[in-house]
């Protein structure tokens, strides 16, 4: 009698999957129906390579010799690259911790050209518009018109292996930023941004993140900027900082490092938060503090110590 129950209960749950199975089919197929689609998660882009290129901090790859780098008043982190001969880097008052190497090989070149050819031919995943001021974002491929000046507070959200990828125009547009900031989150590296341009990018009074590969002139106004600025036209830093990647490479998974606590303004890829051990009088960093500069969160100080 047992063994008889046991079948009966087996034919009796093996009907009911059947049943709940064509129901789940048939859910489906009417879903189908009205219009609804179940997207796949989209594969990763193969972000392109930047070859011999990717030792620069600061490049400018101008064709037929044409390269020009200028600095006043700032800091370069890292390599400094010209196509151009020796004098055509120029320095005031300014502190290049890498090399300098003018002319640059013509492996570097071609490397660099092949890389913007390989972004500019990459399809977006979705398209931005307005100053991007408050806007959080996941990984993936982004395109911007080119036409829109950006400003506010930008944030990436994601893990130190996600990739962020921003196509500027086609074959026009341009990068305009002033008083921007990209703030990582997440875990997310800052050198894992790229920044396409089909023109020339200009920011002044930002804290940039990422790499831009910009089909003229870079130019750098003040502010910092955490990644590599790559051109086919002249590079121009007034009044600036540049921490590259290779430069970078030692701290924060191989964005820039942080320093945990030292109010000394913007650090690319971190938002050290609390580090006043609690008590405000012993902390340097300030109240109400920009996302990516050392700012105080509150923490123990909660505790009216």
């Amino acid at each position: 009698m047992k063994s008889l129950g046991n079948n009966y209960n087996l034919r009796r749950l093996t009907k009911l999957a059947f049943s709940a199975g064509s129901i789940c089919l048939a859910l489906a197929f009417a879903f189908s129906m009205m219009g609804g689609v179940v997207h796949a998660a989209p594969l990763a882009v193969k972000v392109p390579g930047l070859g011999a290129a990717s030792t620069f901090a600061v490049l400018s790859a101008a064709p037929g010799g044409g390269g020009a780098v200028t600095l006043t008043d700032s800091t370069v982190n890292g390599d400094v690259g010209s196509s151009g001969l020796m004098a055509s880097v120029v320095q005031t008052n300014s502190t290049i911790t890498g090399a300098i190497i003018a002319p640059v090989s013509d492996q570097v070149i071609r490397d660099f050209n092949n890389a913007y050819d390989a972004f500019a031919a990459i399809n977006c995943s979705k398209v931005l518009t307005g100053t991007l001021a408050g806007v959080t974002l996941k990984p993936g491929v982004y395109c911007l018109d080119g036409t829109t000046a950006l400003t506010g507070v930008l944030t990436l959200d994601g893990p130190a292996n996600g990739t962020w990828i921003f196509l500027v125009g086609t074959s026009t547009g341009y990068l305009e930023a002033n008083s921007f900031s990209v703030v990582m989150a997440g875990g997310g590296v800052p050198c894992n941004v790229t920044w396409w341009v089909a023109q020339y990018a200009t920011l002044t009074d930002s804290n940039f993140v990422g790499t831009i590969l910009a089909g003229a002139a870079i130019t750098i106004t003040r502010g910092t900027f955490y990644g590599d600025a790559l051109a086919k036209a002249a590079v121009t830093m007034t009044g600036a900082t540049l921490t590259g990647c290779e430069a970078s490479s030692g701290g924060n998974g191989g964005g820039s490092k942080c320093n945990q606590g030292v109010g000394n303004g913007p650090e690319g890829g971190c938002d050290p938060g609390n580090s006043n051990q609690g008590n405000p009088a012993r902390s340097n960093d300030e109240l109400g503090g920009t996302p990516g500069d050392p700012g105080r969160k509150g923490g123990l100080a909660s505790r009216n110590l």
